[in-house]
């Protein structure tokens, strides 16, 4: 009789996997590699999760908790757009570094590689984050606190590329480079300026009216 794992193995068996995950793939990901590093039989494992692609789902679920905690209390606070904008800002830089296998996770699924399963995890992954977004450029524009010409839904879309770029390039090789490319060598020795260049970018779109720019020839 296999004895029943504790929750804190279970959380390891998960952070091993995320870590595989991160680094070959979903289809690259072996897992006798994930067991043997978990210190646990393939057998084992498969008490748990049916097959791997199970395994993938239950380490993307643990990943999407984690964000949540991190969002949790921006997502529920009655702040001003902005100045969530700002802590959401800083939340994705605290979660990009502290988290960075959990980025790349998502980075793979999001990858040409990983493309038959596109549709099967945009929803679970997409589906907070829109819905968040959305509502507080809704209840921003209620409030009469930015202006009102804009589609909540596609600035919710607009705003969450910044972030997940950002993510991308706090966590990516690419990204970072592209980063270093774009930004200076030394941007990431400054968190401050990326918050703050980003929040004017960002206080241009959602505050001024398309009547208010005006273009010179």
């Amino acid at each position: 009789m296999l004895k029943k794992l504790t929750d804190d193995k279970l959380e390891e068996i998960l952070e091993v996997g995320i870590m595989e995950f991160a680094d070959k793939g979903l289809d690259g990901a072996n897992i006798n590699v994930i067991a043997k590093k978990a210190g646990i039989s393939v057998g084992v494992l498969y008490k748990y999760y049916e097959n791997k692609e199970m395994f993938f789902q239950a380490c993307l679920r643990r990943s999407l908790d984690v964000l949540e905690s991190v969002l949790r209390e921006i997502i529920e606070s009655d702040d001003k757009l902005l100045l969530r904008a700002e802590k959401m800002i800083r939340a994705v830089l605290y979660y990009s570094r502290g988290y960075s296998n959990y980025v790349k996770m998502y980075n793979v699924i999001t990858s040409g590689r990983s493309q038959k399963y596109a549709s099967v995890y945009a929803k679970e992954i997409e589906s907070l984050s829109s819905k968040v977004y959305t509502e507080f450029i809704e209840k921003a524009i209620r409030d009469k606190d930015i202006r009102d010409d804009i589609n909540p839904r596609l600035f919710a879309f607009f705003f969450d590329n910044l972030l997940m770029m950002l993510q991308f390039s706090y966590s990516c090789d690419y990204y970072r480079e592209r980063a270093k490319i774009y930004c200076g060598e030394d941007i990431f020795n400054d968190d401050e300026k990326v918050v703050g260049e980003l929040l004017k970018f960002l206080e241009s779109a959602f505050t001024f009216s398309q009547s208010e720019v005006v273009h010179k020839n």
